[in-house]
């Protein structure tokens, strides 16, 4: 998509954040149930970082585990950013001790879903939360 289309396009953006392809693959095509939003990616937190200033995502699915930097590193660097900290986060990772759902917290997250990714729960989920931003 060329900047142009995708500044005229309103709807809203979704950013999915994984360094393996499989799992990056998997959820595009869970957000292929929700036409009504656009999709980009990103392979590592430095790309998902230049995503977010390209893009401007209104949603961000964002592994943990990455090279470069993690998960918990790039939520840290956007909730912090007063030009991006109304971004919803979601954590989505194999990491599922307690620590790990309070670290994610603690870096501003707004939600953590554990792999593998219950697929109505992802999309309910990302449609409540585009919601609940667009109605703020």
């Amino acid at each position: 998509m060329t900047d142009a289309a995708s500044q005229s396009d309103s709807r809203p953006t979704v950013l999915i954040v994984d360094d393996n392809a499989q799992n990056l693959e998997l959820l595009e095509v869970y957000m292929e149930d929700l036409p009504e939003i656009n999709v980009v990616r990103a392979t590592n937190g430095l790309e998902a970082l230049q995503q977010v200033t390209d893009a401007r995502p209104d949603l961000i699915l964002l592994d943990i585990m990455m090279p470069k930097m993690s998960g918990f590193e790039v939520c840290k660097r956007i909730k912090t950013d007063p030009k991006t900290r109304d971004t919803i986060i979601i954590m989505v990772t194999a990491l599922n001790e307690t620590s790990d759902v309070e670290r994610a917290a603690e870096c501003g997250s707004d939600d953590y879903l554990t792999k593998p990714i219950d697929r109505k729960a992802l999309i309910d989920q990302v449609r409540t939360l585009l919601a609940s931003k667009s109605r703020s």
